[in-house]
């Protein structure tokens, strides 16, 4: 596996990902955002789905046109009022491996973090909507803010060059605000249940250097 980065908001790189394998496949069309990605082939006891076993595209759509090899993509741009921030707006993991072990969202996470403490960022913003992406946010050093954004989404935080400060506290006052929740799906009540005073989860730990393609580059806009 390889993690790469696409480009920044002003190189305005784009990613036609398969909508049925990756939420928010929509977001990395736009050329509005920098992207990174990590591609490759998955570990061979990890089961892909088969293309065959997916819904059928509709009429004029050929699954040629989507980017192969795309295993997780973040979407990013910096604050409106902050040029020192950067804001992970969306990452997304390949629907098959999610919860697989592989860590892909929060090895992203920090690969795209040191991409931006090299750049000169500060600090780094990310906007979360479930207990599951809170939990593996924190694996990238993140933290909450206790602030609270869009749709109910808890704003997580952490310095560009190094992790965030988490305690038990901290971590378990994040949980809090989901536990606060209506309408929770059997699967979050049953790990906020079994997370009740739990220590934060162990930090992901950096992608290797051979892991990373340190040049700007993408494959759909070869020519730019």
């Amino acid at each position: 596996m390889e993690f790469a980065l696409l480009g920044w908001p002003v190189d305005e790189p784009r990613l036609r990902l398969d909508y049925r394998r990756f939420s928010y496949a929509g977001k990395f069309v736009t050329g509005n955002a920098g992207i990174a990605v990590v591609r490759g082939e998955p570990p061979a006891d990890r089961e892909s789905t088969p293309n065959d076993s997916l819904p059928p595209l509709p009429d004029g759509l050929d699954e040629s046109e989507f980017v192969d090899g795309i295993l997780a993509a973040v979407a990013f741009n910096a604050d409106r009022t902050d040029a020192d921030t950067l804001w992970l707006r969306y990452l997304t993991v390949r629907n098959d491996l999610r919860g697989s072990g592989l860590a892909l969202g929060p090895r992203l996470a920090v690969f795209i973090t040191d991409c931006a403490a090299a750049k000169g960022y500060e600090t780094v913003r990310i906007a979360v909507n479930n207990v599951f992406s809170y939990h593996a946010l924190l694996k990238a050093g993140f933290a909450t803010t206790g602030r609270e954004t869009g749709l109910a989404e808890l704003v997580l935080e952490r310095p560009a060059a190094e992790r965030a400060e988490v305690s038990t506290a901290t971590y378990q006052a994040g949980l809090d605000r989901f536990r606060e929740r209506e309408g929770l799906s059997t699967a979050e009540r049953e790990f906020l249940a079994a997370h009740a005073g739990a220590e934060p989860p162990k930090p992901t730990g950096a992608v290797a250097p051979d892991a990373v393609d340190s040049g700007v580059s993408n494959p759909q806009r070869p020519n730019e």
